[in-house]
């Protein structure tokens, strides 16, 4: 059946649709200014040619030949003595917990040679191991360089003694002065940690223990204790779910402490029960861009519609909103099958609460959410202590409110008031700068630890390496401080082993260890035990409606801005922009006309874009850089907290800090301006370049009813019809016809990759995976602007709109001017207008395609590429001379070109050209040289790993092992990509492969690829 939709990656190629043709016309789209980079002026004012080129750059035949084989040497030394539990070559996992006070995971730790190098789910934890993003690049953050490296006394160098001989010192003055002993944290859902501490506080009476977040879930919080009377967030599962309802919530990214992605995408399986999800926001989020139905609104209409949603729900009063009106009747039909979910302040969250309580929603568990115990009262009485002098000692664990607080400035005041102020931090920030005593904090994969992150769960962190640094963890100094010095009982270990005999029952110490999770006795629940419903309504009708509105929120690869030195998360794109190295003001298409904002492409397909001063409740952060934004709502923009840290390394002072405009409750804000500098900025953006060559539809979709009510292969009406060739012989399969014979690949594995469309959410685990298993550099803000990214796995956003009609088609349609036209009364305009302001969105992971029929294979004159019999398409990097015909020939454009030597080099001074950062290398990968192409292997070391295993235990390899063998889809939280061999008659792929959703990617070239997709599904009722 033919579409009815146009695709575009872009604004500018909606406006333009020949910009890919004109692309193609030059090869070099700006004449090189290689004046820049060789330094001779000479060299100016001839065109630049291929040839030119790469002889300009010292890329001759014999001179890349050299490069490539010139690998740089490493000397190692041997054991003297070898650790019983470590053979070299083989990877050990160990079982931990993923905690750094904002996200949580129960994970997998694979080591090499006492090395930590990647991190996996843990499949005992189940929704609880899904890792996202952070926790997969986690492992460099242990490696940062940048940390602070030794204990500190009054600015200087010191030893842990001396540094607790000042600090007990200061215990001892303030308990004899009866003055208060403040330890201040973040979240820290540690039953061991809170036992140690209640035994620091019976030597030291005047303890407290405050925590503080950077983003600190109050308005969700306080909502749970006026609902559930619990201080404790509820957790839900989507199951057995058939319709959400979300205002604001980004419950597939950062909201409530958790994700839902899991759940989620199990509910979404295509079928007549598929979850139907509905979003009503006004910034285009992650989970908007997976909805079926998005209602686009500014932040004061969102208020709105959900207090009416709210009173016809439970009041029955009929709404007067035509959105509304459509979303009530749908919850209605669904009943305890539906839930809603609401974020952006307090009376949002307890409305929704209340409408679940309504409704009786299956998706609401009963289950409480322990990660997060932030309480304003409590933070507010404790800066009361503080500006009355009535704190002693300060110890604040790993947190900086200096950054992270709107009233940084006046924290900053009050703190030199206390004699003592220790900073237990890993990063030389505003807190180490302003305390007088430093201890390293020891990162969480050096740590024993225990975190009970939700009702009857319990979840224990294990050191996966020996302390790089001179580092402890706060638990060892409360130890030091409330025993003393070289005190036996000072072993965190022991104490930690001790409690939890205590919680795990008959469960032994050492099999949780090895779990790394386990089911405990705490039955906690909650329950709705209230709710002013009155009082939230007015909270959200007292919100000021004003010309724009802002939308705070954390994005996938910052978050709170606890990793904003990991160069991996920076350099990672964000799924919807498609940028990466920056934070920015989000605007709609009409705003940025309305105001004069302009986001311009050069030839070189290089964003550029308005900066901004913004100003908030008299509240100004300077040179704001502004992104044009399909899908964000008219009279809203939105910006990113956890950028713009100072002093934290040279990564981390990254875009501007919107800390300053967060009060810790309200995630929406009114009365927003904004001014135009005058200045450009210049935008890192990954999907700008040409990549698939300007072919449309390869993100197939299709609606629900036609996928369940038709025949995918129907003549007439089929929505995924077999491609086939038209021969002499009459038509035929695709498949079947070959310009080559075809080989036997029966014999043994063949591998295959499956991804499902429908459940890829667009997070971007699977890329950190990718990179930290097969060692891709960062290259930088500069390279990414020149589209030289390195990644060897892209998730390719694709923005879809109802094709623009004629006249004459609307009327055929049955479609009335007004529908066609829009009126006055109709914001959204009529069917011809606006393609961009709501578009859908699908997003598609897109890496080597591992082509049984591999143009890239056919023109290589050196055979440094070829096929496997396994299906893989492999790459001799020294064989490689850097030709880049391969690229070229790719039409799928996953091949990338190592334009520089990324390790050792000043240059990129990201992670390796620096012994520690180096540490994060799989030995198993080789880091690849410049001139050298490289792209996706299916992780083949993993693959043989698991082959020859198996060998060695005379076994056959099961399907497990396989899909386990591929970083992406061992990564993967909803299933969206599956690995696996091909001719295991009983493997997930092969029975993936026989669906009838199942497509190629630019079949029609007949490259015949190892990779296939599923379409998307949208649950709606197309108009």
């Amino acid at each position: 059946m033919a579409s009815n939709k146009i695709q575009f990656r872009s604004i500018h190629e909606l406006k333009d649709p020949a910009l890919n043709n004109k692309l193609a016309q030059k090869e070099f789209q700006e004449e090189i200014p290689v004046e820049d980079f060789l330094g001779d002026a000479e060299q100016n004012g001839s065109s630049t040619s291929r040839r030119d080129f790469l002889k300009l750059l010292g890329f001759s035949t014999a001179a890349v030949t050299l490069a490539a084989c010139e690998a740089p040497v490493i000397k190692t030394i041997p054991y003297v003595v070898k650790p019983h539990d470590i053979i070299p070559g083989v990877p050990n996992y160990y079982a931990s917990t993923y905690f750094d006070g904002f996200d949580f995971a129960s994970v997998l730790v694979k080591t090499r040679e006492g090395r930590p190098i990647k991190i996996d789910p843990n499949p005992s934890a189940g929704d609880l191991g899904k890792t996202n993003a952070r926790a997969q690049a986690s492992v460099l953050s242990l490696y940062d360089n940048d940390k602070v490296k030794q204990p500190k006394l009054d600015g200087k160098d010191e030893t842990f003694d001396k540094v607790d001989s000042f600090v007990i010192k200061g215990l001892d003055e303030a308990k004899a002065a009866n003055k208060r002993i403040v330890l201040l944290s973040h979240s820290f859902a540690s039953p061991t940690f809170k036992k140690l501490f209640s035994e620091f506080k019976a030597k030291y009476p005047t303890a407290e223990l405050v925590t503080y977040d950077a983003f600190p879930y109050t308005a969700s919080l306080d909502a749970a204790q006026e609902v559930f009377g619990q201080r404790t967030l509820p957790v839900y599962d989507l199951k057995g779910t058939e319709l959400v309802v979300s205002f604001q919530a980004d419950f597939l990214g950062d909201y409530n402490a958790s994700s839902l992605e899991s759940s989620y995408a199990a509910a979404r399986k295509p079928g007549e029960n598929m979850l139907r999800h509905i979003q009503v926001e006004s910034n285009m989020s992650l989970t908007g861009a997976n909805a079926d139905s998005r209602y686009r609104l500014k932040p004061s209409q969102v208020n709105k519609t959900l207090v009416e949603v709210y009173n016809a729900i439970v009041t029955g009063a009929t709404p007067s909103d035509k959105s509304a009106t459509e979303i009530v009747k749908e919850i209605q039909a669904k009943g305890s099958k539906a839930v809603v979910f609401a974020d952006g302040s307090k009376g949002a969250q307890v409305l929704a609460h209340l409408i679940n309580q309504k409704l009786g929603s299956v998706a609401f568990t009963g289950k409480a959410n322990f990660l997060k115990e932030f309480d304003k009262a409590r933070y507010n009485e404790f800066l009361g202590w503080l500006n009355a002098g009535q704190v002693g000692v300060l110890i604040t664990n790993n947190v900086d409110p200096i950054y992270s607080n709107p009233k940084g400035e006046d924290f900053k005041k009050s703190i030199a008031k206390v004699p003592y102020v220790i900073a237990v931090a890993d990063k030389k920030n505003e807190m180490y700068k302003a305390a007088k005593a430093v201890i390293p904090v020891a990162n969480w994969l050096e740590s024993w630890g225990d975190i009970e992150p939700q009702t009857g769960v319990y979840s224990l962190m294990q050191p996966t390496i020996q302390k790089i640094y001179k580092s402890r963890q706060i638990e060892e100094s409360l130890l030091v401080w409330k025993n003393g010095k070289n005190n036996a009982a000072n072993n965190y270990y022991d104490y930690l082993k001790a409690n939890a005999t205590s919680i795990l029952g008959g469960t032994s110490f050492n099999k949780a260890l090895y779990n790394g999770i386990v089911t405990t006795s705490n039955g906690t629940t909650l329950s709705y035990v209230g709710g002013n419903a009155a009082q939230a309504v007015a909270e959200l009708g007292n919100f000021k409606a004003s010309d724009l509105e802002l939308v705070l929120y954390t994005k996938t690869s910052i978050g709170d801005g606890t990793q904003a030195n990991n160069p991996w998360l920076q350099e990672l794109p964000d799924p919807i922009t498609r940028m990466s190295w920056d934070n920015y003001l989000t605007i709609s298409p009409k705003d940025a006309e309305k105001f004069g904002i302009e986001n311009d492409l050069n030839a070189r397909m290089q964003l550029d874009g308005s900066i901004v001063n913004l100003t908030v409740n008299g509240v100004t952060i300077k040179d704001v850089p502004v992104f044009i934004q399909p899908g964000q709502a008219e009279g809203s923009v939105g910006l990113a907290l956890g950028y713009g840290k100072k002093n934290s390394g040279a990564t981390a002072d990254t875009g501007v800090n919107a800390y300053p405009l967060f009060d810790g409750s309200n995630l929406v804000i009114s009365g927003v301006k904004i001014e135009k500098t005058g200045e450009d900025h210049q935008f890192a953006g990954i999907q700008l370049q040409n990549t698939l060559m300007g072919r449309y539809e390869i993100a197939k979709e299709v609606p629900l009813a036609d996928f369940l009510n038709v025949a995918f292969d129907d003549e007439h009406k089929g929505w995924n019809k077999p491609l086939e060739y038209h021969t002499i012989s009459g038509a035929l399969p695709a498949r079947k016809i070959d310009l080559w014979d075809a080989f036997d690949d029966t014999d043994g594995p063949h591998f295959n990759l499956s991804v499902d469309l429908n459940s890829c959410t667009g997070c971007g685990a699977c890329i950190i995976a990718c990179q930290a298993e097969n060692n891709v550099p960062v290259v930088g803000k500069e390279e990414i602007r020149m589209s030289r990214d390195m990644y060897w796995l892209r998730i390719d956003r694709y923005y879809s709109a109802r094709q623009k009609l004629t006249v004459y088609e609307g009327l055929k349609e049955g479609m009335a001017v007004p529908e066609l036209y829009g009126t006055a009364f109709n914001e959204e305009g009529g069917a011809l207008n606006h393609p961009a302001d709501n578009p859908d969105v699908i997003f598609q992971p897109v890496m080597c395609q591992h082509c049984n029929h591999a143009p890239c294979e056919t023109v290589c004159p050196v055979a440094a590429t070829s096929h496997g019999k396994q299906g893989q398409n492999h790459m001799a990097y020294n064989r490689c001379i850097g030709t880049r015909y391969c690229a070229n020939n790719c039409p799928y454009k996953v091949r990338r070109f190592n334009w520089f030597t990324y390790n050792l080099n000043d240059k990129f001074d990201f992670n390796m050209n620096n012994d520690l950062g180096r540490m994060v290398l799989n030995p198993d990968v080789v880091v690849r040289t410049r001139g050298v192409m490289e792209k996706c292997s299916m992780c083949i070391q993993e693959t043989q790993a698991t082959i020859l295993a198996a060998k060695r235990e005379n076994r056959k390899v099961t399907d497990d092992e396989f899909k386990k063998s591929a970083a992406c889809a061992a990564a993967c939280s909803t299933g969206a990509m599956t690995f696996g061999d091909m001719n295991d008659k009983e493997s997930e792929v092969r029975e993936l492969f026989s669906s009838n959703r199942r497509y190629y990617l630019l079949e029609e070239i007949g490259t015949k690829p190892n990779v296939f997709y599923h379409a998307k599904v949208r649950n709606r009722v197309e108009k």
